[in-house]
């Protein structure tokens, strides 16, 4: 919100206000014309000197994160009635008033952020609930011979709950690692091979740095069978890095650093110093700021060099 001043005089003046007839002289005699005593005045109750305006301006979603990560969702948990026991936990409502964003973007964040309602309260699953489930789908499409492009949804549904799943939390597990499918009207579920195998790609890497072979091979052999891996599926999540002859991998994933544009690119050279344009490119795709490109974001929070015309561009910061 902005103040802009205006030139010219604005006069407010109450609404409704009733108006009183007026006595005006129309000629030198100071007579008054019939027409002239029509003649209406109104109080003026303050000169407006400006006015104020609306800017729109980017959500401020990262404390939406922070408060879902207060307390994620896992397997078996017991969640009383008692006030004490939803410390932590959001409503819809708490969310609106408690995070600078329209209902929109808001609604948008949460999906991107794979959260689920469970109770009236915005969740996200913890991880280790999440692989578990996703174990669960797996080992039930072998042991009932489903084929991942066409998962019965009634059936997995039905196979997971006698073994103890939520049907919510296991339904909110197949959007996010598939697409739903209608197939000889039947729902069924289609796996997504680079959202399955990036997952495994996370709990093959774990925390530290491993060699690139060393990695490939663990992440090879813990696929489903009948998928395929591909480096390029962990743009954004995963960063090669030259040591010597040997190049290694460690998770650095874009769902991580801050949506503000000046922090994240502060992070991102904190990571390191130097940018390549193919390495830079998918932690900033995201960003979103109104009036701005991303070409506007590089200029103003990067420099840019490229020792010759055919070179990858390098970028440092500003």
């Amino acid at each position: 919100m902005k103040f802009v001043g205006n030139s010219n005089s604005v006069f407010l003046i109450p609404p409704g206000e009733p108006a009183a007839p007026s006595s005006r002289p129309n000629d030198a005699n100071g007579d008054v014309s019939a027409s002239s005593s029509t003649d209406a005045v109104a109080s003026v109750i303050k000169v407006a000197s400006g006015s104020m305006e609306l800017v729109r301006t980017a959500p401020r979603l990262d404390k939406l994160r922070k408060l879902l990560d207060e307390r994620p969702y896992v397997l078996d948990e017991d969640l009383c009635s008692d006030m004490q026991h939803k410390k932590g936990l959001y409503t819809w409502q708490d969310l609106c008033e408690l995070v600078q964003a329209s209902d929109g973007e808001l609604s948008e964040e949460l999906s991107s952020l794979s959260a689920v309602e469970i109770d009236g309260f915005w969740r996200v699953v913890d991880d280790n609930s999440a692989n578990t489930v996703l174990d669960m789908i797996l080992n039930n499409s072998v042991l009932h011979d489903w084929s991942l492009n066409s998962v019965p949804e009634n059936d997995v549904l039905d196979a997971m709950e006698s073994d103890g799943f939520m049907r919510k939390i296991v339904t909110h597990c197949l959007k996010r690692f598939g697409t739903k499918v209608e197939q000889e009207a039947k729902s069924c579920w289609s796996l997504d091979e680079r959202r399955v195998c990036l997952q495994f790609a996370r709990r093959a890497l774990g925390a530290g740095k491993m060699k690139l072979e060393n990695f490939m091979d663990k992440w090879v052999r813990s696929i489903p069978s009948g998928m395929h891996v591909d480096l390029q599926m962990l743009q954004g999540e995963v960063l090669c890095e030259k040591i010597g002859a040997e190049t290694w991998v460690h998770t650095f994933s874009v769902s991580d650093l801050p949506l503000a544009p000046a922090d994240r690119f502060a992070a991102l050279f904190r990571e390191r110093p130097r940018w390549e344009w193919k390495d830079l490119q998918p932690y900033i795709r995201d960003l979103r700021v109104p009036g701005v490109s991303s070409e506007g974001l590089l200029i103003k929070y990067t420099r840019r060099t490229q020792p010759s015309a055919d070179a990858e561009p390098i970028f440092t910061a500003r």
